[in-house]
C-alpha cells in the first residue's frame, strides 16, 4: 500500500470499498500500523470458529470507513483509524493477565518513530487515540459475526449511522435510531454468549494467560516485548522455553475441559469481582485449588469474566428506552462461572460458588494463613 497517489481504495469483505485519503495512508504505511496485520481480532476464537482469523488491521480500516461516513472531521476519522494501535496480540487476554491496558500503550507509537512523524504532518494531536462515536462497536460486531459465520451480530448499521449527530457535547442519537441501538445491544449480548465467552475460547484464554504469566515471572519475556509482538511471534517465543506444557497443548488444541459451568443467573446476586480484576490473586487461588484437588499447579483454571460496562448505552437521546436496566440483566445472563481442568477432577460446586462470593481481602487472608479454601464450604466466610 503506497501513498504516492492522492487516495487509494481497498476492497473489504464487510463494507465493500474503503477509500483511504492521503492522511490515512501516511499512517497506514508506518511499521506500527502494519504490525496490526499480524494481530488477530479475536485471539483464540479461531480454535472454535475457523474463520475468525481476521485482524486488527482490517478492523481499524473498517472503523475509519464508518467514521468517514459520519463526519468530515479529520481528527475524528484518524482517531478511529488509530484506536487499536497499541493493542496486544491475542485480543484482551493479556490485559486480563495483568498487563497495562492497550490504550495506555498507544502513546509509545504516537509520540515516537515514523507514526509520530506522520501525525505531525497532518497536525493531529498525539493523544487523540480512542475511537469516537460507536464506529468501533459497529465494525467489530459486524465483522466478527461475519468472519465467525454466525447470525448473531446483525446490526442496522445504516440506520444507526444516519441517526448519529456530532455536537459540541458529543454524540447525540435521533429517536429514529432507537431500534438500531437496541439491535446493537442485543447483537453484543449474543456475541458475548456465543463467541467471545464461548467455553472453549475461555479455556484457551485461561491457559494462554497462565503461559504468559509464567514466562514473565521467569523473565523469559518482558511486558514491553510482548506489547509489540504479533500473534505468531509471541506464540513462537512462548513455545521455545515452555516448562508448563501449555504452549504445546494450545498448539494442538488440547484444551482444559469444563469441570464446573454455572450460569450467573443461578449464582448469588452479590458476587466478588476479584476473579476478573485481580489476576495475581486469581492465580494464587487456582494454584491452591489445584493442590487441594491433587492436580498440578498449571492444570486448573477458574474463570468468571466480567465486563459490566460492555452494554453501556449512555448516549444522549436514548434515555427513554430504559436500556441501562436491560443492559445489567444482559450482562448477568451472559456470564458463567467455570472451572477448567486438564486432568479429570471432581469440583465441589458449592465451595467454588461460596469462594467467589468472598471479598478479595478475605480470600488473600485465607491464602496467607495457609488455610484450605475448599474446606470452608458452607461456612459463608473465608474468615470463619
Amino acid at each position: 500500500m503506497s501513498s504516492s497517489t492522492s487516495f487509494e481504495v481497498v476492497r473489504d469483505p464487510l463494507w465493500n470499498n474503503i477509500r483511504l485519503e492521503p492522511e490515512a495512508l501516511a499512517i497506514i504505511d508506518t511499521p506500527a500500523f502494519q504490525r496490526l496485520r499480524y494481530v488477530r481480532q479475536l485471539g483464540h476464537a479461531f480454535l472454535v470458529y475457523p474463520g475468525a482469523t481476521h485482524t486488527r488491521f482490517e478492523h481499524a480500516l473498517g472503523a475509519y470507513h464508518l467514521a468517514c461516513r459520519v463526519t468530515k472531521e479529520l481528527e475524528v476519522q484518524l482517531a478511529a483509524l488509530l484506536h487499536d494501535i497499541g493493542h496486544y496480540p491475542f485480543s484482551h487476554a493479556l490485559e486480563e493477565a495483568g498487563l497495562p491496558h492497550h490504550e495506555l500503550l498507544a502513546a509509545r507509537h504516537l509520540r515516537t518513530g515514523p507514526l509520530a512523524a506522520a501525525l505531525e504532518r497532518v497536525r493531529m494531536p498525539a493523544d487523540l487515540v480512542s475511537g469516537s462515536l460507536d464506529v468501533d462497536k459497529l465494525d467489530y460486531l459486524s465483522r466478527d459475526a461475519t468472519m465467525c459465520g454466525v447470525p448473531y451480530g446483525v446490526i442496522d448499521v445504516d440506520r444507526l449511522l444516519t441517526s448519529l449527530t456530532l455536537t459540541p457535547d458529543g454524540v447525540m442519537l435521533h429517536p429514529k435510531g432507537h431500534a438500531a441501538l437496541e439491535s446493537l445491544l442485543f447483537a453484543k449480548y449474543q456475541m458475548y454468549r456465543n463467541v467471545y465467552w464461548h467455553h472453549a475460547v475461555r479455556s484457551a484464554t485461561a491457559m494462554f494467560k497462565r503461559l504468559v504469566r509464567r514466562a514473565i515471572a521467569a523473565r523469559r519475556m518482558s511486558p514491553d516485548d510482548i506489547a509489540v509482538a504479533t500473534d505468531d511471534g509471541l506464540s513462537h517465543e512462548l513455545q521455545q522455553h515452555d516448562q508448563t506444557g501449555l504452549a504445546r497443548a494450545l498448539r494442538e488444541r488440547r484444551l482444559a475441559k469444563r469441570a464446573l459451568d454455572i450460569p450467573a443467573t443461578e449464582l448469588p446476586s452479590e458476587m466478588a469481582n476479584w476473579p476478573a480484576t485481580a489476576p495475581d490473586l486469581l492465580q494464587r487461588v487456582e494454584e491452591r485449588l489445584a493442590k487441594e484437588l491433587g492436580l498440578g499447579a498449571d492444570e486448573l483454571f477458574l474463570d468468571f469474566p466480567s465486563k459490566p460496562d460492555m452494554f453501556d448505552v449512555s448516549i444522549p437521546g436514548a434515555e427513554s428506552l430504559g436500556l441501562p436496566r436491560v443492559a445489567a440483566e444482559l450482562h448477568r445472563s451472559a456470564q458463567r462461572l467455570r472451572v477448567f481442568v486438564l486432568e479429570p477432577a471432581e469440583i465441589p460446586a458449592r465451595a467454588i460458588v461460596e469462594l467467589v462470593t468472598w471479598p478479595g481481602e478475605e480470600v488473600a487472608a485465607r491464602l496467607d494463613s495457609e488455610k484450605a479454601l475448599l474446606s470452608a464450604a458452607g461456612q459463608g466466610s473465608a474468615a470463619s
